[in-house]
């Protein structure tokens, strides 16, 4: 969701409760943790307000919206008004498809692959399934980030269906990896959807933004050590 800078959500939705439904701007002012219903909103005025707020934000207000303050509405639209994340990185490798599916779906060894593990632990294994713990180094806060995934990989289709088990600070995380054969390699592609939960210290735009320039940086690494790999002879 865009607010502009000067005009935060909060105040966005005081002017349409002035301007739509008849709200007293001292009231709201004099009493800012007052409920809607306190502030003399009737059913009409919270009809009103669901639709201007539908079709600026199409974001659907409940029923219940009258016993929450001017504030809680706006932290209301802002959560429903962030749309999941979605992001989709690719990378052309100069290296057999093959050999890319082998080295990328070797999990266990992923901390030789990828610049931000320190460890891959292997929890469970059933089939093309596989249950692992990834440990990224230390950020700058000395805090070293954990959490548990699954993923299963079709050889036949060469394409992989990932999710985060232990979850986080997501609501859900989800990964599809895609190998495609063209002229002189492969090309690898990662798609990402996900939530952030409301608590979170970042909304879903700000990890989008993450996710694209991590993503953008360990598929160059990626690219670069299979295709050192391919050139030293891995088959």
């Amino acid at each position: 969701m865009t607010v502009a800078p000067d005009r935060p959500l909060a105040r966005e939705i005081t002017d349409i409760l002035v301007t739509h439904c008849g709200l007293d701007p001292d009231a709201a002012a004099g009493a800012p943790a007052a409920s809607l219903e306190e502030l003399g909103m009737d059913s009409l005025a919270l009809l009103e307000l669901s639709a201007v707020v539908a079709d600026r934000w199409r974001v659907k207000i409940p029923e219940q919206a009258g016993q929450l303050s001017i504030a809680g509405v706006a932290d209301l639209v802002a959560r429903k008004a962030d749309p999941p994340g979605h992001t989709e990185n690719a990378v052309e490798i100069a290296a057999p498809l093959p050999l890319v599916w082998e080295i990328t779906n070797d999990v266990a060894r992923w901390p030789d692959l990828f610049t931000e593990y320190a460890t891959a632990e292997i929890l469970h294994r059933d089939g093309d399934t596989v249950r692992f713990r990834l440990t990224m180094d230390p950020d700058e806060n000395g805090v070293a980030w954990s959490w548990v995934s699954e993923r299963t990989a079709d050889p036949a289709t060469r394409e992989v269906h990932a999710r985060r088990v232990e979850t986080g600070p997501f609501e859900y995380m989800r990964i599809h990896w895609r190998y495609d054969e063209i002229p002189g390699g492969t090309r690898m592609t990662w798609t990402q959807d996900f939530a952030m939960k409301p608590d979170a210290p970042v909304d879903n735009a700000g990890m989008t933004n993450r996710i694209n320039t991590n993503s953008s940086i360990q598929l160059a690494v990626i690219k670069e050590k299979i295709e050192r790999a391919h050139a030293g002879g891995a088959r």
